[in-house]
């Protein structure tokens, strides 16, 4: 059995429909924490002003497809719970808090009768809060012990950020209580001398799943005092916790509590989640416990202001002469100058790191021009960076030195960035709740606000921005994650058997499929079993077996050729296509050049430069199937859930110009294959549909192409995915079927749920897919509905009319309970 990670080769193409008029207002409310100084609300431009402001001009005006007013609600408010200790009541008031909102005190009674609880309410509602009077009231109680540490927490976020973020925010609420509470953040940063301290005086430990995982956990014989102690874990964002990621995390979370139930704790869990579908369904997978659900949001809210944005088509011609949008890239950072200028507090947020430097700068370029006093007053944010560097940014929006700044999601989960005016969001995020929880980080102190999403030039954000239904008048997404995976549970297992010896009692914690694998494991010679427990059997770390995020080995470190200087890492799964050799490389406003990439010692050598250019990598992608679990009929043709193996290779790398995107030719590489063992979904058509949808062999090939990558574009409307989660192909005889098949798989090792999601909902699916298809105006087909501008094939073949008619024939023979429950997410990808 294998452990690394794997990458799948995932791509853009997603698709586009129509509009109606929307009403419904989705649930999102600011919370008062005045935990830094505020500029003055009234005098702040109002966001319909700003709003009108970015959009004067008719050419700008005409790019607003939608505009949703989300109006301001007033709050309720409760009484303080009685166990709450007057000390920590007396410190949120002296922060301007009287009374806390109604969900507040009612996840705060659960925690303190000692009830696990899920906090899932909008973004700025005041969730940590409510995790915290009781927190805050165990360690109060625990300093008073006659004897022994007292009570401990620990607390947990996706990102180094957040946990910073909340750790000056915990000393600051917690400054009246004296030594009391003694918060730290202990993660990868954390200077080595600092972490004998944390281990032996911090009674509030803030961390996240990596730390735990790989620091914490194999080390508890040096943590036990703490884990004896500990009362309450807090899970922030928990939301983030969904595929492969949450399926790991979820793994962690057993090991942590069958460590704090060796040294005879039982802790609390306090999670906090975005409004979500379903959230204490997830919480329970995610903990493995019981959890109660508050999801009555009774915080105020002030005005949203929330417009959707699509760039104009210029006089460029893409592939096969399809029509071309302006990049949002282009079109986000024109808004982020323009409200930079305004003197509007803004984020633009963009997915990738590439895309949030070059927004950068770009809108540095462009305000040097205009002010250069400005120029300063804008900077990018994203992971990789290092930590001094992240700080500084982080000190400089807190103090609002910054005006503008060009983030990844590092920057969305739950960071106070309280004062913003505005956000931007270059491109649908993925998921509706990443949406709104981008969209709330503008208007934290109550004032109105304004969000903005630009549409990227592909078929999901072209059907969302065209079809507001889609985002307002939607429940955000149920969360997906599968702790039973046996690629994500059997490395866990052998970190659980190196903590402390397995026994079967231990099994039922695991999961129903831990027995089966740990058969596996002491075949492997990984585990051995001596009297009635399994021992870790080798001298290597077992923590270090998988990691976590799934990145599949060591990160590849960039490092600058002529002096040494590391600039900073990239993911070990997206080296392949982000620094192989010829790509171009931004950090910190800078532009470099890969000049070699060195697999084996995980090194990437590059060069300063400035090519006039960006470059994005292609791939190819076979599969074969394994084996088929489930299958049913859709007329004569099936469809089928089943484990497949994907081998997947980077070829070559476009050039493309800078703004418009024009691709300027393309370079072979050499890069090894790599293959990957996952679930996938799958439908077949026979020949007699093919004459019924009058598809004749020439054709075929393109038809079932570009259904697969509509296809994969609108599968994130119904599982909970991230683009890079999933891959495509199409084989028009595939030797495994024999008959013309398309694949849509997930990728990671083992699955991560999204396969089968798309199987349950295939005919809610891929009905949205042929509506979106035939939506488009475009003739033969375009980046907004069938092409992929990350296609390993280079967009060939397709044929937009055949992959109507297909998937119209296909449908027609669909069983009605097929695909009948539809939910939604988000992002897509493909390797064809």
């Amino acid at each position: 059995m294998a452990f690394d990670h794997l990458p799948a080769g995932v791509h853009d193409a997603l698709a586009p429909l129509s509009v109606k008029p929307v009403t419904h207002s989705v649930p999102m409310a600011k919370n008062h924490r005045p935990d830094h100084p505020q500029p003055d609300p009234a005098s702040r431009p109002s966001p319909e002003t700003v709003l009108h402001r970015l959009a004067s001009g008719p050419s700008r005006s005409a790019r607003i497809t939608h505009t949703e007013h989300l109006p301001p609600r007033a709050g309720r408010h409760a009484v303080w719970p009685d166990r709450i200790r007057a000390e920590v009541i007396a410190a949120v008031q002296a922060r301007g808090i009287e009374h806390p909102w109604a969900h507040q005190a009612i996840a705060a009674e659960h925690a303190l009768d000692g009830d696990s609880v899920v906090v899932a309410t909008g973004t700025a509602s005041g969730k940590s809060l409510a995790y915290l009077m009781p927190v805050l009231s165990a360690l109060l109680d625990g300093s008073e012990a006659p004897n022994g540490r007292g009570a401990t927490a620990l607390y947990l976020s996706p990102t180094k950020a957040l946990a910073a973020d909340q750790c000056r925010a915990v000393r600051e609420l917690a400054a009246p209580l004296g030594n009391a509470v003694r918060p730290a953040v202990y993660d990868g940063d954390t200077p080595f001398e600092e972490r004998e301290w944390v281990r032996q005086y911090a009674n509030y430990v803030l961390t996240n799943p990596d730390m735990l995982h790989r620091g914490i956990l194999p080390s508890h014989p040096r943590w036990a005092s703490f884990l004896k102690s500990l009362k309450y874990v807090v899970i922030d964002e928990c939301h983030t916790y969904r595929g492969v990621f949450g399926s790991h995390v979820a793994q962690v979370l057993r090991r942590l509590r069958r460590l704090c139930a060796r040294y005879g704790a039982s802790p609390v869990f306090l999670l906090a989640s975005a409004t979500a579908a379903e959230p204490s369904v997830a919480a329970r997978r995610l903990t493995g416990l019981p959890v109660v659900e508050v999801a009555d949001d009774a915080s105020p809210r002030g005005e949203l202001v929330f417009a959707l944005w699509e760039p104009p088509l210029t006089e460029l011609h893409g592939e096969k002469g399809a029509p071309v949008r302006r990049t949002a890239t282009a079109e986000t950072a024109d808004l982020l100058t323009d409200l930079t200028v305004q003197g509007v507090r803004s984020v633009a947020f963009v997915r990738s790191r590439r895309g949030a430097e070059l927004i950068s700068v770009i809108a540095q370029e462009r305000l040097a021009e205009v002010d250069r006093s400005l120029v300063r007053r804008v900077a990018a944010y994203r992971g990789g960076y290092l930590p001094e560097e992240r700080r500084a940014l982080e000190r400089a929006l807190h103090s609002g030195e910054l005006l503008g700044l060009a983030a990844t999601t590092a920057l969305e989960l739950g960071v106070d960035v309280s004062g913003l005016d505005a956000v931007v969001i270059a491109g649908y995020p993925g998921t509706r709740a990443s949406l709104w929880q981008q969209a709330g980080r503008a208007g934290r102190s109550g004032q109105g606000a304004l969000a903005v999403l630009v549409a990227r030039d592909d078929p999901l954000d072209t059907y969302l921005v065209h079809h507001p239904e889609a985002l307002f008048d939607r429940p955000v997404e149920s969360t997906v994650l599968d702790p039973d995976n046996p690629y994500v549970l059997a490395p866990h297992l052998c970190a659980a058997a190196a903590e402390i010896p397995l026994t079967e009692a231990d099994l039922e914690l695991f999961g129903p499929v831990s027995a089966d694998v740990l058969t596996q494991l002491e075949a492997a010679k990984l585990l051995r079993r001596r009297t009635r427990a399994w021992h870790w059997t080798r001298r290597e770390r077992a923590a270090d077996l998988t990691d976590i995020r799934g990145t599949g080995g060591p990160p590849v470190q960039i490092v600058e050729e002529g002096t040494g200087r590391l600039l900073g890492t990239v993911d070990a799964e997206a080296a392949h296509s982000a620094v192989h050799e010829g790509a171009v490389h931004l950090h910190q406003g800078r532009t470099y050049l890969v000049r070699s990439l060195d697999l084996k010692d995980s090194v990437a050598l590059v060069e300063r430069a400035d090519p006039p250019y960006s470059t994005a990598a292609r791939d190819t992608t076979s599969i074969a199937v394994l084996e088929t679990e489930t299958e049913i009929p859709w007329g004569s043709g099936r469809l089928c859930l089943g484990s497949v193996e994907v081998t997947n290779q980077v070829v070559s790398f476009l050039r493309r110009r800078l703004i418009t995107g024009e691709v300027m030719g393309e370079t072979k590489l050499d890069l090894p294959p790599r293959t990957l063992r996952t679930r996938a979904v799958w439908w077949t058509v026979t020949e007699d549909q093919l004459d019924e949808a009058r598809i004749n062999p020439e054709i075929l090939g393109g038809a079932l192409h570009a259904a697969e990558h509509a296809s994969i574009g609108m599968l994130p409307l119904f599982a909970t995915c991230d683009r890079w989660d999933i891959g495509g192909v199409s084989v028009p005889l595939h030797p495994d079927t024999l008959l013309p098949t398309v694949f849509v798989y997930d990728g990671h090792p083992g699955g991560a749920g999204f396969a089968e999601r798309a199987f349950h909902t295939a005919r809610s699916w891929l009905t949205a897919t042929r509506e979106a298809i035939a939506a488009c105006e475009c003739e033969a087909g375009c980046p907004s509905c069938v092409q992929s501008p990350k296609c390993g094939n280079g967009n060939e073949p397709l044929h937009k009319r055949g992959a109507v008619r297909l998937l119209t024939t296909l449908l027609r023979g669909a069983p009605e309970e097929a695909g009948a429950d539809g939910a939604g997410a988000a992002g897509e990808g493909e390797a064809s």
